[in-house]
């Protein structure tokens, strides 16, 4: 199927769409400009712009024209090896830059060229936005200074050591800081553009892209970046009997004197081992696990929620409630009712979905 008023310039190479009917704000085109560099991540930049196109689907024009800029334009080589077609850094975008992530983003001397553009891009620009390690771009040329951010999370640690004055969170899908988005990896960059286009078009327009998309829609923005299971995968057999030990008897008290004795340690060796395999206190991993099986039990049944408390450790539902928020960004009646929203469907409502601290 051919995308109305879309412009194949080039196998790789930008995507054109034209439009001359502009009538208001929600019916007039933007232009969405991606800036990429030399071994820049493939599926950063190809998500996003294939939500946009999608944007067009069931509207009666095109509400956005989409340029891939660079340096000095021509082909960039993606760190995949895939070339794709690029037009020179000229005048930013009047409406919305969106920076893409990939190996080459984290070099201070390969994207050094690249940062006063963006300096003049946040002076000219109705927002700024960066997919994946894109936020080390943003932070290089000051536009992360005092905000909330996010990045992959594999990277998160090296972009809070790097720029101190960014409050990085690690464990977000998006994170919206005024006119400054950031997501975090690979296919994150969907979830932003989707939220972005919502934030223009309204929630039926993004539906419809998701739809033809066949995604989510859309995964929150406070939603953890992974589950808790994939983050507590400690090395040594001991802390993993500690762990298993833990999922096993979450509906029980755990404190740390118990999680020692399943390791066969003292529980000030246990303490120290666990955070310096796993990164988390064993607290924050136990909190962690319980939200994860509450999660589980809030969208796969109908248990009424002070059960669901009890039954995975909780001492009361405030403090489920609580634990929730911290780890995913929302309360339990919020994921119960997200859960149930059809994949393809958008009947329930998401509000409030993005971390807004703005």
């Amino acid at each position: 199927m051919q995308s109305p008023g879309v412009d194949m310039i080039q196998a790789g190479s930008q995507i054109g769409v034209s439009n001359d009917h502009k009538t208001s704000f929600s019916d007039m085109q933007r232009e969405i400009g991606f800036l990429i560099f030399p071994d820049f991540q493939l599926l950063d930049l190809a998500g996003p712009i294939a939500a946009f196109q999608m944007a067009g689907y069931n509207l009666d024009s095109e509400p956005y024209r989409v340029r891939v800029l660079s340096e000095a334009g021509g082909l960039i080589r993606s760190s995949v090896g895939v070339t794709v077609q690029s037009e020179a850094c000229g005048d930013p975008p009047r409406d919305t830059l969106v920076v893409v992530g990939g190996v080459g983003s984290r070099s201070i001397t390969a994207v050094a060229p690249l940062l006063g553009f963006v300096q003049r891009a946040a002076a000219v620009s109705r927002r700024i936005a960066s997919v994946c390690t894109g936020a080390f771009i943003l932070a290089g040329a000051g536009l992360l200074d005092g905000r909330a951010a996010t990045t992959h999370w594999r990277y998160a640690a090296d972009l809070q050591c790097r720029f101190p004055r960014v409050r990085v969170d690690g464990d977000r899908i998006f994170v919206r800081d005024g006119s400054i988005w950031t997501s975090a990896g690979i296919t994150a960059g969907i979830d932003l553009a989707l939220a972005l286009m919502e934030a223009d078009l309204g929630r039926d327009a993004a539906c419809a892209a998701s739809r033809e998309l066949v995604v989510y829609h859309r995964r929150p923005g406070g939603q953890s970046q992974f589950s808790a299971s994939l983050a507590l995968d400690p090395p040594s057999d001991r802390m993993g009997q500690a762990l298993g030990f833990a999922r096993a008897h979450l509906h029980e008290p755990l404190p740390v004197e118990r999680l020692a004795g399943a390791a066969c340690l003292s529980p000030r060796q246990f303490g120290r081992a666990f955070l310096a395999e796993t990164g988390q206190t064993p607290a924050k991993a136990i909190e962690r696990l319980r939200a994860e099986a509450a999660r589980l039990r809030l969208e796969n049944s109908r248990e009424p929620i002070e059960m669901i408390a009890r039954g995975v450790g909780f001492a009361d539902p405030e403090r489920m409630r609580r634990a929730l928020l911290r780890v995913y960004g929302q309360p339990p009646q919020a994921l119960r009712r997200i859960a149930r929203v059809p994949v393809l469907g958008c009947e329930a409502s998401d509000r409030d979905q993005s971390t807004d601290v703005g």
